[in-house]
């Protein structure tokens, strides 16, 4: 049997651990309090933040669904402009979440690739290749490509050289973005080129839109080499050097053009 003498030690012992839980609850408390009112802060004061948080956490969960949900999502779920059988489509359509979802997992039509002189098998290098490198989901890169090539075909470019820049901008991160506000892909200049998105439902977060970036990116650079007259000085016009040296940007994009096309076996097309 204990000794009685020995009841007010751990009775002491007992209060003692209760007011250090007691304590450890209370700061807890505090603390916790402390993250609720920053994150309140935060959500109230900067509402664009929040908007394009949750523009990307839309389009990652866009670019991650499989085809076969691609029709139970409502066109809200990218971010974008629902699509309209009245407007003008052109090659890729109307930049609706059909399109962006329709391009996991498949190819671009038969009549592109033909006309492009390029394969199936090629294609499916391509992806192959990117996904091994960049490591990229190789469903995602099926975006990647097959955006390139149907934009490549709608105005006449290389898609080649397409995937090449996305490699050398972005190393094919849909949601980069530079110290100067360049954004996507194709780590396009956002606020200089705010109307070229308009078709693809405007506002914050539309270039992390993958299809946009490209579809918006592939229109400044073809501008820029139909403006300098070559393929090495537009993309010196599209990284925005106003001298005769780029920095090593165009090298850089045209050796990876090169491993491209090698790796998927592509002829490369001339200057």
């Amino acid at each position: 049997m204990s000794d009685a003498s020995d009841t007010p030690t751990w009775r002491r012992l007992a209060v003692t651990a209760h007011h250090y839980l007691a304590e450890l609850v209370r700061t807890s408390a505090v603390y916790l309090g402390i993250a609720v009112l920053v994150a309140a802060t935060i959500i109230v004061a900067l509402p664009g933040l929040r908007d394009q948080a949750l523009q990307a956490h839309s389009a990652m969960v866009a670019a991650l669904a499989p085809e076969s949900v691609q029709n139970a999502l409502p066109s809200e779920t990218a971010g974008i402009a629902p699509e309209s059988p009245a407007s003008p489509t052109g090659a890729l359509g109307m930049p609706g979440v059909r399109n962006f979802l329709g391009a996991i997992g498949s190819v671009p039509p038969v009549r592109v690739l033909n006309e492009q002189g390029i394969t199936r098998e090629q294609v499916e290098a391509l992806r192959g290749y990117i996904s091994r490198k960049y490591r990229v989901a190789y469903d995602a890169t099926g975006v990647l490509v097959n955006t390139a090539f149907l934009v490549g075909h709608e105005l006449d470019l290389d898609p080649i050289l397409l995937l090449a820049v996305m490699a050398i901008e972005s190393r094919y991160n849909p949601f980069a973005e530079s110290h100067v506000g360049a954004q996507g892909l194709m780590q396009v200049m956002t606020r200089v080129h705010r109307e070229k998105f308009e078709p693809f439902g405007g506002g914050d977060g539309v270039a992390l839109n993958p299809v946009a970036n490209i579809k918006v990116g592939g229109q400044i650079l073809r501008d820029c080499i139909d403006r300098r007259g070559s393929r090495a000085a537009g993309l010196a016009c599209y990284v925005g050097a106003t001298g005769p040296s780029d920095g090593g940007y165009g090298a850089k994009v045209q050796a990876e053009r090169r491993r491209l096309a090698l790796a998927a076996g592509v002829p490369l097309a001339k200057d």
